[in-house]
């Protein structure tokens, strides 16, 4: 392994379980997959069956959140997905280190299938079964939203999906298809709908942010039925995400006293704790994004800041987001990250950050666009209500909600965006929160798929770059050593 193209071509094969010795995760835990003999074994490698890689960097720096500073750290993690090119970058923070970590996870979770298969009857893997297949599911449906066409139930039966993998791989190569992104969608909702009823909180006590518990499983339902636009089954799981449907209690209060007088690496430890009740899914990353993101080039601009936060939103309030540094270095303190020294003593080591790959912000936001395109607005403004309730204030000076003031109605859905269709106002509504919210994220780039949104982006050199909604550019590119597993590459 003296060369980067040997060294990628072998991680690209582990990650998709042909190579049992090189495979990320078991260079931290133990290779029990030839004596997952016990509940306990199997529960421990599932704790890995979870893509172990963020994808915010190059979503991030692809969406109109991103502006170029003119001035900053330039890494062609950042700078290529803003110039809408392919990264040709293979470690973390790019779209192949994220293939690479999805296809590690999916095949612990095939692994640990296989030795509950073996297992036979015993009810006690019974949780641990519907972990896997739901795990199985989340890495698969992250793979078809960054590397295949977004569903569309008109083209989903052509376009090219990604290989779904279900067994363990026995060979050094063999051969995939990507199959179509339907069939695809079709794998992944058999195996959500097979194991979400298996789950079992109680198999979680330890760390359950950190496993797919009901709540998770039922979050990660909105999502899927909100990009397959199955309006009334994203409403039916985000009200089983918590007790009664009650979704607004659970959101972070970042207008709150509280939360306001946190200080700034307070704020950072406060976005991702587990303790967290909006966290519903966490996952530890290899990541320099959280000592990166204030500081990257492309990133937030004034202009955006202005965009987003400055100018009056439907509330006629203002944001409550505490937002640090200058020009350069503008920033939310969401992520602080985890360096893990190699030794003791040692100055070298790896950053990680905590992701949340799900939260009762998106299980709110996911509602209530669902409440809204069947045309029940009065739903889909109270969950907008509810959001504002916990993110306006009157003003810095006066930092409190006032509903007689702030709550947002028809008439005013209307009249800011400047239509007669409410259907069109509210959703947008929903797609702007959603913006301000997740900014930092990586979240907007799914809005941007799902609803075809066009991306403009300027450089300091008065370069205009256009993503059109028909540019094959807003696939990622497939790796290209997958072609030794007949996997073929998106148009370029």
């Amino acid at each position: 392994m003296k060369t980067i193209n040997k060294i990628f071509t072998l991680s690209l094969i582990a990650a998709l379980g042909f190579l049992q010795s090189c495979n990320k995760f078991l260079d931290v835990n133990p290779d029990m997959r030839t004596e997952l003999n016990s509940v306990e074994k199997v529960a421990e490698l599932l704790a890995t069956a979870y893509p172990q890689a963020s994808y915010i960097t190059f979503t991030e720096a692809m969406t109109d959140n991103a502006g170029d500073k003119g001035a900053g750290t330039v890494e062609i993690i950042n700078s290529a997905p803003y110039r809408f090119e392919d990264v040709a970058d293979i470690n973390r923070d790019s779209p192949t280190n994220y293939w690479n970590a999805a296809y590690a996870a999916i095949a612990a979770a095939n692994h640990a299938l296989e030795a509950i298969e073996k297992a036979g009857d015993d009810p006690a893997y019974r949780p641990y079964r519907g972990e896997a297949l739901v795990a199985r599911a989340y890495a698969h449906f992250m793979l078809v939203n960054f590397f295949a066409q977004p569903y569309d139930a008109t083209t989903a039966a052509t376009n090219p999906g990604v290989p779904y993998v279900t067994e363990v791989g026995k060979v050094v190569i063999g051969k995939y298809e990507r199959s179509t992104v339907a069939e695809t969608y079709n794998k992944i909702e058999k195996d959500l709908l097979e194991g979400l009823p298996l789950l079992d909180n109680a198999a979680y006590k330890k760390a359950p942010k950190y496993h797919f518990t009901v709540s998770a499983a039922h979050a990660f339902a909105t999502r899927f039925y909100l990009f397959k636009k199955e309006y009334e089954k994203t409403i039916e799981h985000a009200d089983q995400v918590f007790v009664g449907g009650d979704i607004a209690s659970n959101l972070r209060a970042i207008n709150s006293e509280a939360y306001r007088s946190l200080q700034y690496y307070e704020l950072q430890a406060q976005y991702t704790r587990a303790e967290n009740p909006a966290n519903l899914l966490l996952a530890e990353a290899p990541s320099v994004w959280g000592r990166n993101y204030a500081f990257y080039r492309y990133s937030l601009t004034n202009d955006i800041l202005n965009e987003l936060f400055t100018t009056s939103n439907v509330t006629d309030g203002s944001w409550a987001y505490n937002i640090y540094g200058r020009e350069t270095t503008l920033n939310i303190p969401k992520f602080r990250e985890h360096f893990v020294r190699q030794t003791l003593n040692a100055e070298t080591g790896i950053p990680y950050n905590m992701v949340p790959l799900f939260t009762a912000e998106e299980v709110l936001f996911n509602r209530a666009e669902a409440y809204a395109e069947l045309s029940r607005f009065d739903n889909a403004i109270k969950d907008l209500n509810d959001f504002a309730s916990k993110r306006i204030i009157y003003s810095f000076s006066i930092p409190i909600y006032v509903p007689e003031l702030h709550n947002i109605t028809d008439r005013k859905l209307l009249a800011f965006y400047k239509t007669a269709d409410l259907k069109r106002a509210t959703i947008q509504c929903v797609l702007d929160f959603k913006r301000v919210d997740f900014i930092f994220e990586g979240q907007r780039w799914f809005d941007i798929i799902r609803h075809k949104l066009p991306v403009t982006h300027k450089t300091s050199d008065n370069e205009t770059l256009v993503l059109g909604v028909n540019d094959p550019m807003r696939v990622f590119q497939i790796p290209q050593e997958a072609q030794s597993s007949g996997i073929e590459l998106n148009p370029r």
